[in-house]
């Protein structure tokens, strides 16, 4: 009995697992990759193209900024103000500069009226909180509202934008 179970282990050899799979996986693999580069690259995809197409795209977008009409405005440069803070701002002076956006037509009027603008931009910087000026994102905020203030003073549609060159805490 002892020599039947030797010779059933003997009988039965270990089966290796067969290395087809992996070679056939590796060789579409490489047969995919390849045929995807060749479409992209030769423009089934529309990822690659010819340099022609690309040259033809670029003309289109010169010619399109050309014909782009600009508006016809002026900017109205306001003079520098410096505002103290106050004792609990983390900074002593804000220093600002700005610029208007106004229509060509209107460019005169808001000039004669730049010391009102200068005043109402003044009143308002010093009325703020320390944390209303220090606060993240705050210039976009502090825009609007000067924006709002000088439409008041100018006169509706004599200025379009508002234009913050400096904005220095110090």
């Amino acid at each position: 009995m002892a020599d039947a179970a030797v010779e059933t282990e003997e009988d039965v050899e270990e089966k290796k697992p067969s290395k087809l799979p992996m070679i056939i996986g590796i060789v579409l693999a490489l047969v995919g990759g390849g045929g995807g580069f060749f479409a992209a690259q030769s423009g089934m995809l529309g990822g690659g193209g010819s340099e022609d197409m690309a040259a033809e795209e670029i003309a289109k977008e010169e010619s399109s900024i050309e014909t782009i009409e600009l508006p016809n405005v002026q900017f109205v440069e306001v003079p520098q103000l410096t505002v103290s803070l106050g004792p609990h701002a983390n900074a002593q002076h804000l220093r600002f500069r700005a610029s208007l956006e106004v229509p060509s037509q209107y460019a005169g009027e808001v000039e004669s009226v730049l010391p009102r603008i200068q005043d109402v931009l003044n009143s308002y910087l010093r009325a703020l909180e320390p944390r209303d000026i220090e606060a993240p994102g705050a210039l976009l905020k502090l825009r609007g509202q000067m924006l709002r203030r000088i439409k008041l003073v100018a006169g509706e549609g004599r200025v379009d934008d508002l234009l913050v060159l400096e904005f220095v805490l110090n």
